[in-house]
């Protein structure tokens, strides 16, 4: 998709403050090209994050948007970025700990178990990594970094205000998640999940769409995740 430059957060007018735990996630007939340029994506972008554990107002503002048609879930993200932190890296680079990105945590059933996290940096770097266990009931932490979501999309695009960012996920390569019960989703299908960014610039800060009501630092709290619904 092309993109336009009204970046500078003419989205005010067009996006939405999350206030409630559901994020509806609306149906598309229109073909999504993963190239970074958001041009062409008419669906309402919700935000800004928020600082992760307080709610508080973020230094650099991060919108998201999301879609699904009947093979794929698309989640598209426009991030003001006045010092960009990164750079190209391989697939499955631990960039969560260098680069600024952009994340999405995605728990199907809410067990809290055989959840997937995919990150991607502003140069479309990205990893995907399966969350097998991150609580002592089912033996501590275990993540798999070697986990690959066959046929995933990720594309990066810098731009003046910062950098936008596309990623497409398979139905197909998540129902073979062995006990993560990644059913191919219907109208009206509830997940669990939430997004993130982590950005490393003048100050490191750890930004979520939905802030954790607890107030308990790091991303990895599935008690805490919002529900996504696909709605027509």
């Amino acid at each position: 998709m092309k993109f336009v430059t009204v970046f500078s957060f003419f989205l005010s007018a067009l996006s939405i403050t999350v206030n409630s735990q559901t994020i509806a996630v609306h149906k598309t007939i229109d073909k999504v090209i993963v190239d970074g340029d958001l041009s062409e994506w008419k669906n309402t972008f919700l935000g800004p994050f928020v600082i992760h554990n307080s709610g508080d107002k973020a230094s650099q503002n991060t919108f998201v948007s999301l879609s699904w048609n009947d093979e794929n879930l698309y989640i598209v993200y426009r991030s003001a970025d006045s010092k960009i932190i990164g750079k190209p890296q391989k697939p499955d680079s631990r960039i969560f700990d260098t680069d600024d990105l952009v994340e999405i945590f995605i728990d199907a059933d809410g067990d809290g178990k055989n959840y997937i996290e995919i990150g991607v940096n502003a140069y479309s770097s990205y990893y995907d990594v399966l969350l097998k266990c991150i609580s002592p009931d089912c033996g501590g932490w275990k993540m798999s970094m070697d986990f690959n979501i066959s046929g995933l999309e990720t594309a990066s695009k810098i731009t003046p205000e910062g950098f936008c960012t596309e990623i497409k996920i398979p139905f197909s390569s998540l129902e073979k998640i062995e006990n993560g019960n990644f059913l191919k989703p219907n109208i009206g299908t509830k997940w669990r999940g939430n997004l993130f960014r982590i950005d490393y610039g003048n100050t490191t800060e750890y930004q979520a769409l939905q802030p954790y009501k607890s107030l308990k630092f790091g991303f990895h709290q599935p008690a805490e995740f919002a529900v996504f619904e696909f709605a027509n």
